[in-house]
Order: structure tokens, then sequence, then C-alpha cells
């Protein structure tokens, strides 16, 4: 074969054969290539199985054939889910001569909600979720109660250890599922109680009077249950969303609207509040849908015609006043769109978008006709909500006007980063990282300890806008903000261009104190606001600079808490019985040269720093708003509460 030469490096051409084509049976494939099923082996992955076994049970909720489900997390993060629906059919399946429930928790692509009349509603559309849980486990165990009859097989790493069996009798219907995921898959085993609460409760706002009973038993001194269960749905959801809010209410009631069409159904409830940001969530068969799609898309382009045809119809928009934007009636609203599709289409394997054309016209005519009614009917409510939407257009016009004025500013100057920006030599975004330094004392330490090749550095001095409690258009031209906008390159809110990011990561270091976690938690208020693509596409980063610098003679180590700390000295003391140990306590990156700022917080071969990552888009935006927004109340019951978690701060 002809040789391929490229400079000095020759590649001679391997052999490719049949014998190079390998076939993966059964659930081989899920093992190879979890992150294909349930996008990563990482936490959001682990948490995943609990939600597809889960999910399984809402369909039963959804056929209204199941009323409770049990959750519990038991000691050594074991998964057990019960419920009270059909139970799992356990004939013989007519194609494969097994067990159907066999079927169903080994085989790839099978179930009851492929139109065979198992399900009038799905989530588990591909029919993977439980045969992926069971591949993905280091053992699953199925308890199947149906027809008088109680069932049982045990699963390991996917495969049968033995055949269905009958193991006696039951007067009731329903089944039961245990499961431990495989820690030969898996980053990690531990479940985050907060996380699955947060779905459960979903789920139980979702489909209205369903019970969810959420167990965590890893303490046995401290075992936690919460019993989920709400007769209002989605109008209770937004309810909810908006109490965890720091804003207070444009108007009282929570507007629902809900029709049928074709089979399909859709359902909606709204609420506005005075908050600057929107918070939409969408769910399709009671699976959320992070990315939107037609049904919410639907509801933004329905949403956004009716504020302005009303506005037009009762002279609350004027002649030669302009159309209201879509940004400007979503300001401040909270609202839940749930459709129920018979047959779904989500766009990837996890389901983050719905892609059913039909929906969006569904929706679109139910939020249209119905909001327009509704404000006809409740005028006052009307005017509020629409003088909101008046009020951040002047604010959107304002925005544009200090962009541009901005832009002036900066071709003017002739220079497009700001000043106080030390750029590193490499232009490859990919391969470099840009620090967001507290104080010019720090920064000046990290310039002459960083990188140059790699490594840029911004210097930020005082605390900056709080953008929880202001609109984007006082970010363009503030002092503190528009350089780390301008340094990065991206722009900032509906202007923010991911592919114009000049750094691969963006790290933010601060003090190590009360005053350090202040400024970071502002940047991740900002950054979250306004630049969010940022978080998701996880270029972001904390550094974690040391606490302590402790010596011994010659020998020096850094701790970063008060226990590693007390292990080094007692490790220094038993291996050098004499002499004294030094322990010098940073109380900022300032107090640092520019030797110790780089072995300790930026040498990437030694350092440590946290990705900051968006486990649960609706708890952030709960979290930003209660500590950064203007209530004091939730913040204050949210401090007492947690005081006792804070460790190592000099308060």
């Amino acid at each position: 074969m002809e040789e391929l030469q490229n400079g000095n490096n020759i590649k001679r051409e391997e052999k490719y054969g049949a014998e190079q084509i390998e076939v993966l049976e059964g659930l081989e494939a899920v093992r190879k290539r979890p992150g294909m099923y349930i996008g990563s082996t990482g936490p959001r992955g682990l948490h995943h199985l609990v939600y597809e076994i889960v999910d399984n049970s809402i369909d039963e909720v959804l056929g209204g054939y199941c009323t409770q489900i049990d959750v519990k997390i038991l000691p050594g993060n074991i998964i057990s889910v019960v419920d009270n629906g059909r139970g799992i059919p356990v004939g013989i399946q007519p194609k494969l001569g097994i067990s159907a429930a066999t079927v169903v928790f080994t085989v790839l692509h099978a179930g009851g909600k492929f139109g065979g009349g198992g399900y009038g509603f799905s989530g588990g559309l591909h029919g993977v979720g439980a045969s992926v849980v069971n591949a993905l486990s280091e053992w699953f165990e199925l308890e199947v109660c149906v027809d008088g009859k109680k069932y049982f097989q045990r699963f390991e790493r996917g495969t049968p250890v033995e055949a269905l069996k009958e193991i006696g009798n039951s007067d009731c219907t329903g089944t039961k599922q245990v499961f431990k995921a495989d820690g030969q898959v898996f980053e990690t085993l531990e479940y985050d109680y907060e996380i699955l609460l947060n779905r459960f409760r979903e789920q139980a706002f979702l489909n209205a009077g369903v019970r969810v009973v959420f167990t965590d038993e890893r303490d046995p001194g401290n075992t936690r249950t919460e019993t989920l269960h709400y007769e209002g749905g989605i109008k209770s959801f937004v309810a909810h969303l908006n109490s965890l809010k720091n804003s207070e209410l444009t108007h009282p009631d929570v507007v629902y609207f809900c029709c049928e069409e074709n089979g399909n159904q859709a359902e909606i409830a709204m609420q506005y509040t005075d908050s600057y940001n929107e918070t939409i969530l969408s769910f399709a068969n009671d699976i959320h849908t992070p990315e939107g799609g037609t049904h919410e898309n639907g509801f933004k382009a329905a949403l956004t015609r009716a504020f302005n045809d009303y506005g037009r119809k009762y002279g609350l928009l004027k002649e030669a006043d302009k159309n209201l934007s879509g940004e400007d009636v979503r300001e401040g609203i909270t609202a839940v769109v749930s459709v129920k599709v018979k047959e779904a289409q989500f766009e990837g394997q996890t389901k983050q978008k719905l892609g059913n054309t039909e929906i969006a016209a569904l929706v679109s005519n139910l939020t249209y006709n119905k909001l327009m009614t509704y404000f006809e009917e409740n005028p006052a409510v009307a005017k509020a909500v629409f003088s909101k939407s008046l009020m951040a257009a002047r604010a959107r016009e304002a925005a544009r006007k200090a962009r541009e004025a901005e832009r002036r500013k900066t071709a003017l100057d002739g220079a497009a980063l700001p000043g106080k920006l030390t750029d590193c030599i490499n232009r490859d975004s990919e391969n470099t990282e840009v620090f967001i330094v507290e104080g010019d004392s720090a920064g000046g330490s990290a310039k002459q300890g960083r990188d140059a090749y790699t490594q840029a550095i911004l210097p930020l001095w005082g605390k900056m806008l709080n953008v929880e409690k202001a609109r984007i258009d006082r970010v363009y031209g503030n002092e503190k903000l528009m350089p780390i906008v301008t340094a990065l390159g991206t722009g900032v809110g509906s202007d923010f261009d991911l592919l114009k990011l000049r750094y691969g990561k963006v790290i933010l270091m601060a003090d190590a104190d009360v005053d350090g976690s202040h400024i970071r938690t502002l940047l991740l208020t900002f950054l979250f606001r306004y630049m969010r693509p940022l978080i998701d596409a996880g270029h972001v980063y904390i550094a974690q600079p040391p606490l302590f610098r402790v010596q011994k003679g010659k020998r020096v180590k850094y701790a970063f808490s008060d226990e590693e700390r007390d292990r080094i000295m007692k490790e220094m003391d038993d291996e050098v019985k004499t002499g004294k140990t030094d322990v010098q306590r940073y109380k900022g990156l300032g107090e640092m040269d520019a030797h110790q700022l780089w072995e300790t917080t930026m040498d990437p071969a030694t350092r440590t720093i946290l990705k900051v990552e968006l486990a649960d888009a609706i708890s952030a935006d709960q979290v930003f708003s209660m500590l950064m927004g203007e209530n004091v109340e939730p913040r204050r019951d949210f401090i007492e509460k947690n005081a006792k978690y804070v460790k190592n701060l000099d308060i």
C-alpha cells in the first residue's frame, strides 16, 4: 500500500478488514458507551438512572393506573422505587419466548410505549429506560405484583441471574425496583437528596393528586422524608416557584388555561412578579424539556402577540409606538407549560427538546385566545403586567443606546481590550485562560507569577453591581462589569455569542474570606443572568487559594482547611521532633508573593480549581433570587438554617 507522508512523520496504512468491525450484543453497547444513553457518567448521569425508573411509574400515573410512588435512598446509595400501578406484564413475550418483564429489562427498545395500547401518553418514547438502568447497575432486583401473584428476578450488570419466578401471592398490583449503580461505570455513587427531591416535586405538581413519598435512609440517625402531593397541579407549581423567589407578586392569582385537541392535551399556568428575570418551565409527557421545543416556542410567540394586540386594541400602545418584544413581555414571568402528546418526538436520547410541530399551534392558539379573554375580563391585571412590559421596553431601548455608546467609546479609544487586562501571548481560545482577580495587589502578584503564554489576568477592585436588582441597561458602561464583558469578547445579554469567547477557561480568583465569597457570588450572579452560556458550556471555574502555609525547617506545605492544617502539622511534628512549626494564615491573595500564588493556585500541574456546573437551573434561579434579591426575609431564613455548615470564614 502507498505510504502517506506528512513532514518528517510517515504513517503506514494499517490493515482494516471485516475483523475490525465489532458487533455489540444485548446491553454491551450501553456499558461500552453509557454517555450515549444517559448523557454522562458523572453525577448528572447517576441521577438520570433514578429519573428513568421513576418516569416509568409516572407513565402509569398518566394512564390513570397509579396513585402513589415511594422512592427511597437506602444505605449504600441503593435506590428503591415502588408504585401501585398495574405491574409489568410477566407473561411470555411471543417473539422472544421469555417473560415480558425480562424483555423490558434486557432488550433495548422494548416496552409498552410503541403504540401497542399499553399507554396513552408516555415520556419513555425510546423504550430504553429500564434496560439501560439495568445495564449500568451492579445489581438490579425486580419484584412485580400482578394477577394475584408476586414475581421476582435479579440481574447483575444487565444479565439475568435466573429466570423470572413466582415467589408468592399478592392482593395488590404494582412494581418494586431496587438497584445499585455500578461503580465500574460512574465517577461517583453519591446521590444528592435535594436534586432528587426537586425532580420528584416537579412530577407531583405535574400530576395533580398523585402522592410521591421520598425518603433518605442513608443516615440511620437522620432519616429524611418528604410527602409530595398537590391537588392544584401546575397552578400550585407556579405558586411554589414564586414563593421561593425574592420578589413581589404583580397580581395575586395564578392564571391557568387548558385544552385538548386530537388526543393531545396542553395546560399553562403563569404569574408575574416584580423580578427582572423570566422563569419558563416546559414539560412534555411530564419530561422536563430544558431546551424548550415547539410547545415553549408556541407559548412565547402567542404571549408576545396577545400583549401587542391587546395594547393596540385598548390604546396602551400608541400608533407611533413600536411593538413590545418577547423579551419585554416575559420580564418577571413565572410560567409552566405542560403538554401531553400521543406520539412525542424528542430531540436527543435524554429528551432535552420537544419536536412535534402540531403542538406549537395547539399551545399558541390556547395561549392567545385564553389570554386575550382573560385580559378583557381582568383589566386591572392587564394594566399591571402591561405597565411592567412597557418599563422593560424602555430599559431595553436604554440598553441599546448604552451598548452603542460603549461601542463608539471603544472605537474612539482605539483599544478593544480593557486597560487593566494583562493578556496572554497565545490566541488559541481552547488552550488559554483568564483569571478574574479580586484586588490590584493580588492582580500584581498574579501577573508576575503567571504563565504569560497561556494565562491572562484581569484585576477587579471593590464591590460590583448586583445585577439581581438591576436591568441590563445598567450593565453597559458599568466600570466593574464592562471590563469583564470586553475581555471575554462574547458580548452580554441578547448580544452574547459564545463563538467569540477569547479564553477557554474563565477562572474567578478571590480571597478565601467573607468578602471574597461575596465578590464570587456577585460575579456568578452576573454570569448566570447575562452570560449563562459560559456556564452551560463549562467555561467557568473557581480558583481555590490555600488558607494556610505550614512550614517546619525547609519543608513547606499548604492547607485548604483547618482539618488539613492540623493533619499537616501532626505529620511534620512526627517526622521532625525538634524545631517549631510555623503556620501563616492567608487573609487575602495579596499576602502571597508571585511564586506562592503560582504554585498553589495558578499552576495547572498542582492547583485545584472547581468547575461551575448547572445541575438544576430551576434551583439555581431560586438561590440567586433568594440570596441577591431585594427581600430580606427569605435570605435571613436561609442563613439561619444553614449557618451551622459554614467553616473557615473569619467573621
